[in-house]
């Protein structure tokens, strides 16, 4: 989507860029008795032309692109994959493509409405109404629903759907904020650059109306931003695995450890002193049925009730527990079955002290009151219940022990043959191993937001190209006049350069604050991991947006340069 809004922006522009430069032939067509219909259809036609024949060119290298590139591809991923096409991603594609193109078009091509025939020598795109005809509006709303419905049908999250397109359309209001307020700025800042003729004329044009300031400004600022934030995010998600998590986690997780073998297990591991820790529970599994008498799916589709979970039980609190609310039961307690639940879980759910769980372990029905929530903190990779009961309520129900153990890495080895030979039936998993394999995958995951984010930013470099394009005939006719009056090429070519540099440091400038936001949003509330701002990743999107529009600018101010003054003042006359 914000690839697509990108795209669109420079859509929008070039067909502006285009139609203005018709300007003269809609005149001439309406003065010979042309309709609205018929002048809408001429150019419309055209335009849908070149739309399919991208579409078809997307279409192309998008399903030729992973073919030729698998075994590269297979190489990196951490799953096997299968590489063939695949109709379904192309339609959906297409799709995409039409309806964008569609509503990016339409408000240009309605403006052409604003031409008449008395207007034939003048600028009609420059004094016109800023938005089109009601009916036109209505019809590109409707079009943007249906590119929304087909987003949600294809994707199957209409929640993230819907936030993703609210965050890009407020990300655009802001970059037309910052637009809007770029050239405000420069038109009052004329007086900064007394004596300096180059500064002068860039923060002139920056400041002109109907340039390209606010085309520039949105498609490399929507690119940038969402470049920055993923910067963001994977930055500070590479930090919470690669630094935070190894440090805290043990090296091994034992299961399947039989009540009989505990005490031999104990003494081995208390006996190592490169052993600091060693955690144990006794574990059942079983899947709560029922909440309140009512069956719990009928509650909540939380994950929690989704399938069967570990439960344990202890007479007396865990060490390192913290409990949120109601009391722990004694150590001697003897009466109905109770259980404390993990505060944040219940919460989600929306539990109460009091509520009544049923849980079937091993065919069994277990009806237990909550009496107590407690901190349960996943992110450790120790030992942690969703559910503890106490030891009553479970006695003579057949069960296991689980254990964590924190070693030196040098004794890991050794701890693992002596288990492995006194209790073969111990499964052991190194979480180490375990931490390396998911850190590889989400920076897989990672690099393949990067990726797309890459390619909307590569999206709003060639709208950059397109409008640097587009303006060539104002930029050729600019440097003539400048010539005329006595301007150096060099001095021109200052004034190119500043004025792109200008463009891209605003839109470097809102991309930033954009990405950090968007980052810190992303980390806090969706991953709920502790945000630090990266600023390598974040002054590299300044620089970098700085930088592509000064080479699209700089690209596209050659020929403007080379031209000769009395030919392009000729032709203009």
């Amino acid at each position: 989507l914000s690839g697509l809004a990108v795209g669109g922006v420079g859509v929008s522009a070039a067909v502006r860029a285009y139609l203005q430069g018709k300007t003269g032939v809609i005149a001439t067509l309406k003065s010979l008795g042309a309709t609205r219909q018929t002048i809408f259809l001429t150019y419309f036609l055209q335009i849908g032309v070149l739309t399919l024949a991208g579409i078809a060119i997307g279409l192309v290298i998008g399903a030729g692109l992973p073919l030729l590139l698998s075994p590269a591809i297979s190489d990196a991923l951490p799953l096997p994959a299968n590489f063939g096409l695949y109709p379904g991603p192309l339609v959906e594609a297409a799709i995409y493509g039409a309806l964008a193109a569609l509503i990016f078009t339409l408000w240009p091509l309605a403006r052409t409405e604003e031409i008449k025939a008395a207007t034939l020598f003048r600028d009609a795109f420059a004094g016109g109404k800023a938005l089109p005809r009601w009916p036109w509006l209505i019809w590109m709303a409707l079009l943007l629903a249906a590119l929304l419905g087909a987003a949600i049908l294809f994707s199957g999250n209409a929640f993230l759907t819907l936030w993703t397109a609210g965050g890009i359309a407020g990300a655009l209001t802001i970059l037309v904020v910052a637009a809007l307020a770029a050239r405000f700025l420069a038109r009052r800042g004329t007086f900064l650059a007394r004596g300096k003729p180059a500064l002068r004329l860039a923060l002139g044009s920056v400041g002109a109306r109907g340039g390209e300031t606010t085309s520039v400004v949105l498609s490399l600022g929507l690119g940038l931003a969402v470049l920055s934030a993923v910067g963001q995010i994977d930055g500070n998600l590479r930090r919470a695995i690669a630094q935070d998590l190894p440090d805290i986690a043990p090296s091994y997780f034992f299961v399947d450890i039989q009540p009989d073998q505990i005490e031999g297990y104990l003494d081995r591991l208390n006996s190592d002193p490169a052993v600091s820790k060693v955690e144990t529970a006794p574990m059942l599994r079983g899947i709560i049925t029922q909440v309140n008498g009512t069956a719990a799916l009928e509650i909540s589709d939380h994950w929690v009730f989704q399938s069967d979970r570990g439960i344990t039980y202890s007479a007396d609190l865990p060490e390192d527990t913290t409990l949120t609310g109601g009391e722990w039961w004694p150590a001697d307690y003897n009466g109905p079955p109770l259980v404390s639940f993990s505060q944040e879980e219940a919460e989600e759910i929306g539990l109460q002290l009091g509520d009544e769980l049923t849980v079937n372990i091993l065919g069994r029905d277990f009806t237990s009151t909550i009496a107590s929530f407690r901190e349960v903190n996943f992110e450790t990779a120790g030992i942690g219940f969703v559910m503890s009961m106490n030891p009553a309520a479970l006695a003579g129900a057949p069960h296991s022990w689980i254990s964590t153990v924190y070693a030196e890495e040098e004794a890991e080895a050794q701890i693992l043959r002596d288990l492995a030979n006194a209790y073969p039936n111990i499964t052991a998993i190194r979480i180490r191993d375990a931490i390396d394999r998911v850190t590889e995958v989400v920076e897989g995951i990672a690099a393949a937001v990067r990726y797309g984010a890459a390619a909307t930013l590569v999206t709003g470099f060639l709208v950059l190209i397109g409008a640097a394009a587009a303006g060539e005939r104002a930029r050729t006719f600019e440097a003539a006049v400048l010539k005329t009056i006595g301007a150096t090429r060099g001095r021109i070519l200052s004034s190119f350069a500043l004025r792109t540099a200008f463009l891209g440091l605003a839109a470097g400038g809102v991309a930033l604050v954009a990405g950090i936001l968007g980052g810190w949003a992303v980390s806090t509330f969706i991953m709920e991991t502790e945000f630090a701002v990266v600023w390598g990743s974040a002054l590299w999107i300044v620089a970098g947006g700085t930088l592509a529009t000064l080479l699209a600018g700089l690209a596209f101010a050659l020929r403007p340069l080379a031209a000769r003054p009395a030919r392009v003042l000729r032709a203009r006359e």
